[in-house]
């Protein structure tokens, strides 16, 4: 039986100390086909040169170097326009894939019905060096989940709180054509994509660790809640498309959630219109 193609969007930008690891880490993927296309952000850094030596020797790599710098979400889409997979990760130029991560996401999205749309998993949080942190839930001394991981019908856990780490994320090419890709207005993709997605499709999560994701100094994810930050904007923007989305009290309770916790974090930050903006959003809820 013929496996379907999975394509492995990798977005780089400045990560010349990481790319390699990373490649290396999809080439060693004991599922195929797989299909890897990297798109390089502008680089200022040996990314490019690093890029097209791995590539030259490696035929499943494309490369896309984009002249401007785009930010992340116009580099996926770019990225997601040149693939072909019915699968499609996201994969940052600084985290790793786990050996068997794609094998296992095609095996389950592959046994779940049509309303399924995303694959998701546990993470390593690993440092600059690769050691490592934690993982992404809790888990006891044995390495048994401690903690309840929402699973299929999720759009209204999403609202209310952080759980998925991103860079798990398997997801079917399907979903992201109905999503039209990334918003390409907005400062970062994945609240955006998740209550998007979660709206229309299901979500299947394998409890293993199968990605790390590393922590870097600098990173845009780091500086989320900074005076200068573009993100508290983006989510703001992001929460009014799921005011749109809901259906009952219960969602509308978890946007107000999400709005309450943004709102401090806007206020701690010194982001003081965007602190104003999720009070509003709280107010004009219908959940009283």
């Amino acid at each position: 039986m013929d496996l379907p193609l999975v394509s492995v969007i990798c977005l780089c930008y400045n990560h010349a100390r990481f790319i390699k690891e990373s490649l290396e880490s999809v080439l060693a993927q004991d599922y195929s086909p797989v299909e890897i296309i990297v798109v390089d952000d502008k680089s200022s850094d040996m990314s490019r040169q690093i890029i097209e030596e791995i590539a030259l020797g490696n035929p499943e790599i494309r490369t896309i170097f984009l002249e401007n710098n785009q930010g992340n979400c116009k580099a996926f889409n770019t990225g997601f326009r040149a693939s072909s997979g019915k699968y499609i990760i996201d994969l940052a130029a600084d985290d790793i894939l786990m050996p068997e991560r794609i094998r296992t996401g095609v095996a389950c999205m592959e046994r779940s019905d049509e309303s399924f749309g995303v694959h998701f998993t546990d993470a390593a949080y690993i440092d600059e060096n690769a050691v490592f942190l934690r993982t992404h839930y809790k888990k006891d001394h044995a390495g048994n989940l401690i903690e309840h991981v929402p699973e299929g019908d999720i759009y209204r856990e999403l609202l209310a709180r952080y759980f998925i780490c991103s860079p798990t994320m398997m997801i079917k090419r399907i979903v992201l054509e109905v999503l039209g890709g990334y918003d390409e207005n907005l400062a970062y993709e994945d609240f955006d994509f998740w209550v998007r997605s979660s709206r229309k499709y299901k979500y299947c999560f394998t409890d293993e660790v199968l990605v790390k994701k590393r922590l870097v100094r600098g990173s845009l994810s780091s500086r989320q809640y900074t005076a200068s930050s573009r993100i508290l904007a983006s989510t703001y923007r992001v929460c009014i498309k799921a005011e749109r989305l809901n259906r009952n009290r219960s969602e509308h309770l978890a946007l107000a959630k999400r709005a309450a916790y943004e709102g401090r974090q806007a206020i701690l930050s010194g982001n003081f219109v965007q602190a104003m903006n999720f009070m509003s959003l709280i107010d004009r809820l219908p959940i009283t």
